[in-house]
């Protein structure tokens, strides 16, 4: 029996979805012993053509396809926020690059994790998605909504501590431009979650 292919919208999304795992895996393994940061920068640049691609696929598709699997807006709400986390992550890493940031410090590598436990539930969610078990991605949104949170409250400890302790101005400004980055980044996987619910509540 020949199996079903998948609908090229929910394919392109499981694999942008995969790619943002690879890239976020990828950078907080990286960032807490970064030994060369111009290779950093450059995988991680190749991740997010990578997911551009995919956006482009994406359009392409839209443009030409009369009747898709759920709301043309939703497809395309939903790639752009998903492109957006992919863009946070690697204009991070292109920061320490033009930077030449040091060692990252505990707060980086902390933000890091956040981010890449986001892309865990983004990915099972999107899965989810395809086969459309919508109410069961709720698990997954309320999570990335928790993880917001998280670095909510790690940019209030982390700015309070660099103001406290770091007196040159160079490295202040640096510095709080990768934590705010790093949790605007945060922001965007939440808007994923958010995305994710107006469909839920759209196609239940």
């Amino acid at each position: 029996m020949k199996l079903k292919k998948k609908d090229i919208f929910f394919q392109t999304l499981e694999n942008m979805a995969d790619t943002i795992v690879q890239a976020a895996d990828y950078f907080s393994q990286h960032v807490s012993n970064l030994k060369d940061v111009t290779e950093f920068a450059n995988e991680m640049k190749k991740f997010e053509s990578q997911c551009d691609t995919y956006t482009h696929t994406i359009i392409t598709e839209l443009n030409k396809t009369f009747i898709t699997p759920i709301e043309r807006d939703d497809i395309m709400d939903l790639t752009t926020s998903m492109d957006d986390v992919m863009d946070g992550l690697e204009a991070t890493a292109s920061r320490f690059y033009m930077y030449q940031l040091g060692q990252p410090d505990e707060y980086i590598v902390q933000f890091a994790e956040i981010l890449r436990q986001s892309s865990y539930e983004i990915q099972k969610a999107i899965h989810l998605l395809s086969q459309k078990k919508l109410l069961a991605i709720r698990e997954y949104t309320i999570r990335l909504n928790d993880l917001e949170n998280q670095g909510d409250e790690l940019l209030r400890i982390c700015i309070k501590e660099l103001f406290a302790k770091v007196s040159d101005p160079i490295e202040l400004i640096k510095r709080k431009e990768i934590y705010e980055r790093l949790e605007t980044t945060t922001d965007t996987c939440e808007d994923v979650a958010n995305m994710l619910e107006s469909i839920i509540m759209r196609n239940s």
